[in-house]
């Protein structure tokens, strides 16, 4: 008898598919924190120079 692994090939993937979606998800959430904290020194800067 041979045993199916098909389900536990599935999960596995999809555990992949999430762990790289997250991964993806978390570098465009420090890239934009990145942003909008330049954007607001930016604009302290300015106005401390005014």
């Amino acid at each position: 008898m041979k045993k199916d692994n098909s389900l536990g090939w599935l999960v596995a993937l999809l555990s992949a598919v999430i762990a790289v979606a997250a991964a993806a998800a978390a570098i465009m959430a420090v890239k934009n924190k990145k942003k909008r904290d330049d954007e607001e020194l930016e604009e302290y800067l300015d106005s401390a120079i005014v």
